[in-house]
């Protein structure tokens, strides 16, 4: 007759307690994979994000989303073509999305609280460089292969005044396709017209108009004369400080 002490019979009550929920999280998972509609789905017990195919998508705040990112949107991906984060003097802090959903261009609106979750999809990102633009769109060249990849004009947006002959930009693919471009942030430009200085007018008082290389009207400070090079932001083309070289 095998004696076990109360110790041990403790022990392996705490055990069991432990270990029966994990299992069943376990097999729930193992149930899910194995259901027909979620086959292209795999678990990152690690990290908990999900893994619908090649892509991953993981939860983040809306206040954290960016023009170019792509969202799932009840397993359909979308591109964020303009994100607002909007703060009214009274009521709740709200994040206004405009997005294209990629699998048939339409164009959807959504609105989220700040702190709302969303899913986010991370596609494959590449490095290209621009090479130049034509009626069909902006062709870019991969550095190492030299492959080319045209992107739509409505795809690259606004910001595509800000392209520079061989910049380099992050490509988001999918399924091949260019789906959002990404410039960096900043870029250097020259002023080709300024507003000459007024008398007794200091870099604290006021901004006056010029115009850059690419034909974009720029606020700059009263010392920037003609021909001084400039950094500027290419999301909205405001003015960062003289260029350093």
């Amino acid at each position: 007759m095998e004696i076990v002490s109360c110790g041990a019979l403790r022990f392996k009550a705490a055990w069991r307690a432990a270990f029966l929920p994990l299992k069943a999280l376990m097999d729930f998972i193992s149930d899910l994979q194995n259901m027909p509609f979620l086959m292209n789905i795999e678990f990152d017990s690690a990290g908990g994000s999900l893994f619908y195919g090649e892509r991953q998508v993981a939860k983040v705040i809306a206040s954290s989303i960016r023009k170019g990112n792509v969202l799932d949107l009840d397993g359909k991906l979308a591109v964020v073509m303009t994100a607002e984060n909007i703060h009214p003097g009274k009521g709740t802090p709200v994040t206004h999305l405009e997005l294209r959903r990629i699998a048939d261009g339409v164009k959807i609106v959504e609105r989220y609280r700040t702190t709302d979750q969303v899913e986010r999809a991370f596609v494959e990102e590449v490095d290209y460089n621009f090479l130049y633009d034509d009626e069909t769109g902006y062709t870019f060249m991969h550095p190492e292969t030299y492959d080319q990849v045209t992107v739509p004009k409505d795809v690259i947006g606004d910001v595509a005044v800000y392209l520079q002959e061989n910049m380099t930009c992050k490509l988001s693919m999918y399924e091949a396709n260019p789906i959002a471009v990404e410039l960096p942030q900043r870029a250097v430009f020259e002023i080709v017209e300024a507003d000459p200085v007024v008398k007794g007018q200091t870099a604290s008082s006021s901004f006056k108009p010029a115009v850059l290389s690419n034909g974009e009207r720029i606020m700059v400070p009263p010392h920037i004369a003609a021909g001084t090079r400039v950094v500027v932001m290419t999301a909205d083309g405001s003015y960062v400080e003289r260029a350093k070289s």
